[in-house]
C-alpha cells in the first residue's frame, strides 16, 4: 500500500512559500527572479492536496531568506501565499503576503506609449497601490491602472 504522505525534506535555513494557488509556483519563482542558475537549492511541489485551497503549490528556497519587499511582490501571483522563514530547521517567522504600497522596476507598464516603455528613456517603472482588495495599481508616469495580473 502506498503512503499518501508528501516527502520533501525539511530545510535547515531559508524560506518556505506555502498556500500558493495550484499552478502558480513557477510564476512565484519568476517574480522573485529565481532562474535556477543562482546555485540556491529550490524545491518545487505543485498540485498537492490542500484543505484550504483544494490544490496548492509549495516552494522551498534553501539558504535564502526573502526580504519584506520580495515577500509582498509574491502577492502579485499568489495572494493566498504564506511565508515561513526557517532557521535551524525551525519556523521562526510566519506571515501572509499583502500587496506592496509601491512596486518599482519589477514590471512593465501595459501602456505602449508610457515613457517607461520608450527605448531611450532611462525611467524605472513604478506603480502605486490604489486599492487593496482586489489589488489595483496606477502607473506613476502615465496614470494607467493595472490589476496585479496585468503587471505579469
Amino acid at each position: 500500500m502506498m503512503s499518501r504522505e508528501l516527502i520533501v525534506s525539511k530545510i535547515e535555513h531559508g524560506t518556505v512559500i506555502d498556500h500558493i494557488p495550484a499552478g502558480r509556483a513557477l510564476a512565484v519563482l519568476r517574480v522573485l527572479g529565481i532562474t535556477g542558475r543562482e546555485g540556491v537549492r529550490v524545491a518545487l511541489v505543485m498540485n498537492v492536496e490542500s484543505g484550504k485551497l483544494g490544490k496548492k503549490d509549495i516552494v522551498k528556497i534553501e539558504g535564502r531568506e526573502l526580504t519584506p519587499e520580495e515577500v509582498n511582490i509574491i502577492s502579485a501571483v499568489a495572494p493566498t501565499a504564506t511565508i515561513n522563514i526557517v532557521r535551524s530547521f525551525e519556523v521562526v517567522k510566519k506571515f501572509k503576503v499583502s500587496p506592496p504600497e509601491v512596486i518599482r522596476g519589477r514590471f512593465k507598464c501595459k501602456n505602449p506609449t508610457c515613457v517607461t516603455n520608450a527605448p531611450r528613456e532611462p525611467v524605472e517603472p513604478a506603480f502605486y497601490l490604489v486599492r487593496k482588495e482586489p489589488p489595483l495599481f496606477v502607473c506613476a508616469y502615465c496614470g494607467r491602472y493595472h490589476e496585479l495580473g496585468d503587471l505579469l
